[in-house]
């Protein structure tokens, strides 16, 4: 639902997918997985692979999909608007308050804030404050919470809004006061 393919003009539904080095650079990996399996054509870019184990499983995934991985991020933004459909922000999540000016996070941050296309933030738009304060210089159409909407979704000025993640115990749902989402059938993704 996030990715409606038909809302896409060009003939091949193209993705950029940015990844960070953290966890939410891990979900934009199988987040450009299951892209794939739903017949769009990703392309990431993670310039700071994790050592993690999972992070390398899930880069190994990717590859034996045949999903390219760009090894530099041009810093041309119409390239990027004319190559690509949209771009998913998985470059820095709730966590990474301090990365965000380090690179190679800044500058893919300083080229995204720039690009025409859009841009669907995965769980917290990268740069954005996951608590407080203002938002980032990136102004994603899509926000796709993860698990429960975070409190900086109370800033979010976009398109549109989605929660993904029935996976939540119900006991952590009464431990977090959160409300539990209705979804349609067996879909793992709700309108918010």
């Amino acid at each position: 639902q996030a990715f409606p393919l038909p809302s896409l003009p060009r003939r091949q539904p193209t993705v950029l997918v940015a990844c960070g080095p953290a966890q939410n650079g891990a979900i934009g990996l199988v987040c450009a997985r299951h892209l794939r399996s739903f017949d769009y054509e990703p392309t990431i870019f993670y310039p700071k692979r994790s050592p993690d184990p999972l992070h390398r499983d899930f880069t190994t995934q990717c590859e034996k999909m045949d999903i390219p991985f760009l090894s530099y991020l041009p810093t041309e933004v119409q390239l990027i608007n004319d190559a690509y459909n949209a771009v998913v922000d998985a470059v820095l999540g709730a966590e990474a308050e301090v990365a965000e000016g380090t690179e190679p996070c800044a500058a893919i941050l300083a080229t995204l804030k720039h690009v025409r296309i859009p841009i669907v933030s995965l769980d917290v738009p990268s740069g954005w404050a996951a608590e407080a304060g203002g938002s980032g210089d990136i102004s994603p159409d899509v926000l796709v919470s993860l698990a429960a909407p975070k409190e900086v979704a109370r800033r979010f000025q976009g398109r549109r809004h989605f929660l993904a993640g029935r996976f939540v115990p119900e006991e952590l749902q009464r431990k977090f006061g959160i409300s539990p989402r209705q979804y349609p059938g067996s879909d793992c993704v709700v309108a918010l």
